[in-house]
């Protein structure tokens, strides 16, 4: 807790060139490119960084071919663009995979002509990955023994890329980098609203750890509350021209379905593309697209009984899914970008997830509308020209800001490990070298772990059963990741809630000592705190009324007016 409470000190000391509401996708890259560039920046997020939209993604990152079929070929482009530099900057995070497509009889388009479009769409990202492939059903049952090909006309294979560890990771390491920096970041800060004076936005925000109330100053205000941006302009007396629609979406994590190291795509019965994504030792699938009216949204027995017949119509597996082969689930809604003069029902289902960017200069204020994960190195440059516009020096304007450390310092990270023998002690049921993840997750800060393990074996000993984590990694996480709550590292930080089922990790003996090592005296608290969440959130989500329609708590959810939450991925 020491970072954060040192960050929160640092809040309200000084004026602030910009505060940044919301902890996401949007926030983050925005954080990060501002600080990286010299700009004195502070992040606040009412919740844990990344712990709305941004923690709820396909783990994918993707150009856009679905935009294809609306003819929306600029931002195909541009995304396409964006997808093929994320995988150069960040090449041991975000890795080509390969998308195999089955169609089956009856769809609007056949194989072929799907086919000659993966082609456009390989030659509009400039030829990155590899090239396309047609399959006859023979072929998809010899390479994909589990797809059901009996309606089958044929598929076809072509690439994009997905995150290895997952969405929430890849946003807090810009948080991360926004910190190194030196910008000033808190979780659990929720904003009240602000007004403006002299030029000074007064900000009004409270510590929801402990209800306490602090004030901070900043002569430029970012709104990048993703699907609450709306209700926070309404604070702060903003008028913009673009305001959000919402789609829910849900995936549910099962047993791994195939060895296979691939995307698995379908189309589902209401049109949408539908996935089969490799989560480790498990197997992601979804998703839905549910026009809602709320951003507060949960899993409903609909959402999940379409899940699971949409996935048992297109595979053949030795017994179908049921609710027993449940291990964690995710919600949440993508936030997409409307003009205030259009209600966002035309075309719903083919609504692009581009974002938009409002401006009031008069008041030194941002509002960032829609996004996804792909675009957030575009956004985070867009945001710095913006702040420029606002009157705000960049000291640095040519400073790089995101990406992963040069060949020069991984290598000598590489001969280190070697030093002390790293992947020697690599567990065996780990997935791959503890050299490869370590550097991949933490890059130059992997550097102080070698010397732990190199002084201490037992630092490299999994400490959390069923899991990949480390002594040494929950010892960075307390000191260099802000965990504040049990949640933030199951889930964010790392993805073990995501792959453990809640049964595993709590009588995992583990995670007492994890919990000692992360929260220190506080260790019982925090651990009981988080059983008691994941009860009241099974509880209700069993309930009669929640099972039938959650629309009544959406609605009284969405009156709340503390707001600063993450943003859409």
């Amino acid at each position: 807790m020491q970072l954060r409470n040192s960050n929160l000190q640092r809040l309200t000391e000084d004026t602030f060139d910009v505060l940044i509401v919301g902890g996401g996708i949007n926030g983050a890259s925005a954080a990060a490119a501002l600080a990286g560039k010299g700009v004195k920046v502070a992040l606040i997020d009412r919740g844990d960084f990344a712990s709305a939209t941004s923690q709820q993604s396909s783990n994918l990152v993707w150009g856009g071919i679905k935009y294809m079929e609306s003819h929306d070929f600029a931002l195909v482009r541009k995304l396409c663009r964006s997808r093929n530099h994320l995988i150069e900057s960040f090449p041991s995070t975000v890795q080509e995979i390969r998308f195999l497509t089955t169609i089956s009889k009856g769809f609007r388009f056949h194989p072929r002509t799907l086919w000659a479009g993966t082609w456009l769409y390989w030659l509009m990202g400039n030829g990155f990955t590899r090239i396309p492939r047609f399959l006859k059903p023979r072929a998809i049952r010899r390479e994909e023994s589990i797809i059901n090909t009996d309606d089958a006309l044929g598929g076809f294979e072509y690439s994009d890329a997905y995150l290895h560890d997952n969405d929430a990771r890849f946003v807090f390491s810009f948080v991360r980098n926004a910190l190194d920096a030196g910008a000033c970041a808190a979780n659990y800060v929720e904003s009240l609203g602000a007004k403006r004076e002299n030029g000074v936005w007064h900000c009004q925000l409270r510590d929801v750890t402990n209800q306490s109330d602090l004030e901070v100053r900043a002569r430029v205000v970012i709104n990048a509350a993703g699907p609450w941006v709306d209700q926070h302009n309404h604070l702060t007396g903003q008028h913009t021209d673009h305001h959000h629609a919402f789609s829910k979406g849900i995936h549910l994590i099962v047993p791994q379905l195939t060895e296979q190291r691939r995307v698995l795509a379908f189309f589902a019965d209401d049109g949408r593309l539908f996935f089969v994504i490799p989560m480790g030792p498990r197997t992601c699938i979804g998703t839905t697209d549910t026009r809602e009216e709320y951003p507060e949204v949960e899993i409903t027995d609909d959402d999940i009984n379409f899940v699971l017949d949409n996935i048992n119509k297109r595979l053949t597996l030795d017994k179908p899914l049921t609710r027993d082969d449940i291990i964690a689930t995710r919600c949440g809604v993508r936030p997409l970008a409307v003009r205030s003069n259009q209600n966002g029902g035309r075309d719903f289902l083919q609504m692009s997830r581009k974002h938009a960017i409002d401006i009031s200069e008069k008041d030194g204020h941002i509002s960032i509308f829609g996004g996804k994960l792909t675009d957030c190195l575009n956004v985070g440059e867009e945001i710095v020209k913006e702040v420029q516009q606002l009157g705000i020096e960049i000291p640095e304007p040519d400073a790089l800001w995101y990406g992963e450390p040069g060949p020069e310092t991984h290598q000598a990270f590489i001969e280190r490990a070697q030093q002390i023998g790293l992947d020697q002690m690599t567990p065996s049921t780990s997935s791959e070298p503890l050299s490869v993840r370590l550097w991949r997750r933490y890059g130059e800060g992997a550097f102080a772990m070698l010397e732990r393990i190199g002084q201490d074996a037992a630092q490299a000993e999994l400490l959390i059963e069923g899991t990949e984590y480390l002594r040494c990694e929950l010892e960075h996480a307390q000191s260099r990741e802000m965990v504040t709550r049990l949640e933030d590292f199951l889930r964010r930080r790392s993805k073990i809630s995501l792959v453990v089922s809640e049964a595993e990790i709590h009588e995992s003996p583990g995670l007492k000592e994890a919990c000692e090592i992360l929260f220190g005296n506080d260790a019982d608290i925090r651990l009981q705190e988080y059983f008691t969440l994941q009860r009241g959130q099974q509880a209700h989500q069993q309930s009669p009324a929640h099972r039938q329609d959650g629309a009544t708590s959406r609605q009284a959810d969405s009156g709340d007016s503390a707001l600063g939450t993450a943003t859409a991925t």
